[in-house]
């Protein structure tokens, strides 16, 4: 199978699956379907990315490629616990994400909100600071590593701005997807799960297509590929 035909089967199985899963969203939100179809999301969001960026990767891609790995594992180990344990290990694998997200976008950082239009910090921060506001009295406990994950997610989003509109774009459906968790989770705010994993897998599907375009010019140059 050559790299495009297998990027296209990838994406359209991960289309399929993604669709399929938001409609049990919607119809039988209880149902073991939407634990199994979310399983196999981003395995094959990984394989498309893969396929249409084969070795040599560039950076870029081979640490999304990661943050993908440690999202599946985000979303399926946590179904081998229950309570707070559960919630624990979901918020432990995606804040690995994260992180390998902010080591991927560090580079582009000149191209942020950080050095440019640095008054548009105030979002993030504003944004944070209300979603710990909302959520602490119901955190209890769990408001330490909520904390540092908001953070964290914050931070990947600022840097993400950098490296281009998809990628941004991706990055704060993240936010959305993961700050509708936390208001869910710890207030009386009813938050439908087709909500959360719209954003999710929109932004998943955006962050890898981003990552792949900005990689493109690279990869039609070896010695490039090699350096970045």
């Amino acid at each position: 199978m050559t790299t495009r035909p297998a990027a296209t089967a990838a994406s359209v199985a991960f289309a399929a699956v993604a669709v399929a899963h938001l409609v049990a969203q919607l119809v039988a939100p209880e149902s073991s379907f939407t634990d199994i179809s979310q399983w196999f999301a981003m395995p094959l969001l990984a394989a498309a990315l893969a396929a249409s960026a084969p070795p040599p990767r560039t950076r870029l891609v081979g640490l999304v490629l990661v943050a993908l790995g440690f999202s599946w594992l985000g979303d399926t180990a946590p179904d081998l616990f229950d309570g707070d344990a559960s919630f624990l290990v979901m918020v432990g694998f995606f804040l690995c994400a994260q992180v390998v997200y902010i080591v991927a976008f560090v580079p582009y950082r000149a191209g942020s909100i950080l050095h440019r239009r640095r008054w548009a910090l105030v979002i993030p921060v504003v944004a944070v600071a209300a979603l710990i506001v909302a959520c602490a009295p119901g955190a209890g406990v769990l408001l330490v590593p909520v904390v540092v994950y908001g953070l964290l997610l914050a931070t990947m989003a600022v840097l993400a701005t950098g490296v281009s509109p998809v990628v941004a774009t991706g990055a704060v459906l993240f936010v959305v997807s993961d700050a509708l968790i936390a208001l869910g989770a710890f207030t009386a705010l009813a938050v439908p799960g087709f909500a959360i994993m719209a954003t999710y897998l929109a932004a998943q599907a955006l962050i890898a297509v981003g990552a792949r375009a900005v990689a493109e010019p690279m990869l039609s140059s070896p010695d490039r590929a090699a350096a970045s």
